[in-house]
């Protein structure tokens, strides 16, 4: 799936209501009406970039224009992929200190074929017997092995600190890659770092404390709740749902993720299905307890529950098998009135 399809999900209606608040944006102000200039205005609209929403409202408190210097400066901090950016800015780096550490090598190399001759003629003296000319041959020699010491020294310091600088560069690149698996709506694992962790589940035999157990969560009538209340507060309850999540699970070897629109999901390797109910049920109860008021008035708009299905895998089981079996659990619960829990065995 591509970084493309996975930062952009939203539905046809969704993507119409947000065309015409970006088009009334453009038209308000004054950048030239082209991709890049969309692309702020469509993010800023969707209200899953939150740094850059905040940035355009610092802008226009302050009365300051928006136009293509401004929007230039905005999507490149905000809105271009921050993972290609960093692999790139990373990659340079490198590059260079390869480069540095290429030089001192070639110095040190250079040095050691010089003070090589400098041996051979000291040598040949050695064996003419000529005093000054051995005098002459032991003073390039001394000379030689101070300079071929500093060439060394430099060389050893270039390399502890290629070491030092690798290992930076090396932690700058596990937080970009791990950026790049985060949904920018709620702050959870995207569908991609949801399969990486699947993937990994998978691949760990269950330990002694339990099985593995994947849970899926579903927003109740949620297209109902977009319909009547409009998606900026979809966005709300989704963001809302992502952070009663984030604060429930508290093991920290199970991962939480948006699997998908208003769908989520726990992985929980060497859990029991019971400490898996538990946690989901916490979810369901805190979900259920939220309420929801209009920014600009004090009446209640809408109550939100989950719907939740459990599966706890079986020998044989695949991504495909357990995703499915965890699926119709959660369905279950959809058909039987929502707003409860259905385990698949």
């Amino acid at each position: 799936m591509s970084a493309v399809s996975t930062r952009y999900t939203e539905t046809k209606e969704r993507s119409a209501e947000l065309l015409r608040q970006v088009v009334a944006f453009m038209g308000r102000h004054a950048a030239a009406f082209n991709p890049v200039t969309f692309a702020v205005w469509y993010e800023h609209s969707a209200g899953g970039n939150l740094q850059l929403s905040a940035a355009v409202d610092a802008r226009m408190a302050k009365s300051l224009p928006i136009d293509d210097a401004a929007i230039a400066e905005l999507y490149e901090s905000h809105v271009a992929t921050a993972d290609s950016k960093a692999f790139e800015r990373i990659g340079g780096e490198m590059q260079q200190l390869m480069q540095s550490i290429a030089q001192s090598a070639s110095q040190a190399g250079s040095q050691a074929g010089e003070f090589g001759e400098q041996l051979t003629g000291l040598t040949d003296a050695l064996e003419s017997q000529d005093s000054d000319q051995m005098t002459s041959r032991l003073n390039e020699v001394l000379a030689g092995a101070v300079e071929m010491r500093a060439s060394t020294d430099v060389l050893q310091r270039k390399v502890a600190e290629g070491q030092s600088e690798i290992e930076r560069l090396r932690s700058a690149l596990e937080r970009a890659r791990g950026e790049a698996l985060l949904d920018p709506l709620t702050g959870v694992l995207n569908r991609k770092g949801f399969d990486q962790k699947l993937h990994e589940l998978l691949s760990q035999p269950s330990g002694a404390d339990g099985s593995h157990c994947l849970v899926m969560l579903d927003i109740d009538h949620f297209k109902k709740v977009n319909d009547t209340h409009g998606h900026l507060v979809g966005d709300r309850v989704i963001q809302a749902l992502g952070e009663v999540m984030r604060s429930s699970v508290t093991n920290p070897l199970h991962a939480v993720a948006r699997y998908g629109g208003e769908e989520f999901a726990i992985l929980a390797p060497n859990t029991t299905l019971e400490q898996s109910i538990q946690v989901a049920e916490t979810i369901r109860r805190r979900t259920k307890a939220m309420k929801f008021r209009h920014r600009n008035a004090n009446d209640l708009q809408l109550n939100v529950s989950v719907s939740v299905g459990i599966a706890r895998m079986k020998p044989g089981d695949d991504a495909s098998s357990l995703i499915s079996r965890s699926d119709s659990a959660l369905y279950r619960s959809k058909a039987e009135g929502r707003d409860r829990l259905t385990c698949a065995d």
